[in-house]
């Protein structure tokens, strides 16, 4: 789950890409125009934000100049002329990404996606003595790069496969994937084993983690999300 700040002054277009956004999984926080934006950065923590550029009090340029100033959180900006000054502009001041309207909840919420996905690959945490890639959260520890997991301390043993699943729901945590990109990612292209099998490790994976299985989301319909 990730936390999106959606900036507009439009409430109608606010309320289409929060629905969307929770349908995700994702918690969302609105803002009318660029101040209280502004301050909503100040006072919280964000991981995407979705601006727009032409607002009252204070537009979306001058918003994310003032956020850069205190943050790095990716922005996603919204606008409804195509000129590739704005988005030059956009880019010089910090933007991440550039969305001209009209545009679909559906392409936004891809693009939200895509940005996310970098952020966490390039956020797993490197230990400073090894370099291991290693994600660690409470008492739960994964040590990509050393094949380890350990709950509360102990470290334990599991089969190959609850390994790679878990490594791959880990790199790409937060993230709804649907279970055909879990089935072609971590038992490969040419598989075509019965979609049973998935659900069979699942199941041996979350008795695995124990009392942190409720990391691992079931989408009905759809697939999985490791919540981090």
């Amino acid at each position: 789950m990730a936390k999106i700040l959606i900036c507009d002054d439009e409430a109608g277009l606010r309320a289409v890409i929060k629905r969307y956004a929770i349908f995700e999984g994702h918690e969302v926080t609105e803002a009318g125009d660029g101040m209280e934006a502004v301050e909503l950065c100040r006072n919280n923590t964000f991981d995407i934000i979705i601006m727009d550029i032409m607002m009252p009090e204070l537009d979306g340029f001058s918003a994310v100049k003032e956020i850069r100033k205190t943050s790095d959180t990716p922005v996603i900006m919204l606008s409804a002329r195509g000129e590739e000054y704005d988005k030059v502009l956009g880019f010089e001041v910090g933007v991440d990404d550039y969305v001209v309207k009209p545009f679909s909840s559906k392409e936004i919420m891809l693009r939200v996606g895509a940005i996310l996905r970098r952020v966490e690959k390039s956020s797993l945490k490197k230990s400073e003595d090894n370099g291991h890639i290693i994600f660690e959260k409470d008492g739960f520890k994964a040590d990509i790069t050393a094949y380890k997991v350990s709950i509360d301390g102990v470290q334990i043993d599991m089969a190959p496969k609850e390994y790679d699943l878990l490594f791959f729901l880990i790199r790409n945590k937060n993230i709804a994937v649907p279970r055909e990109r879990i089935m072609s990612e971590v038992w490969g292209f040419d598989y075509y084993g019965d979609d049973r099998t998935l659900d069979t490790h699942m199941k041996l994976l979350r008795k695995s983690l124990g009392p942190y299985a409720y990391h691992i989301k079931t989408l009905r319909g759809l697939g999985y999300r490791f919540d981090g």
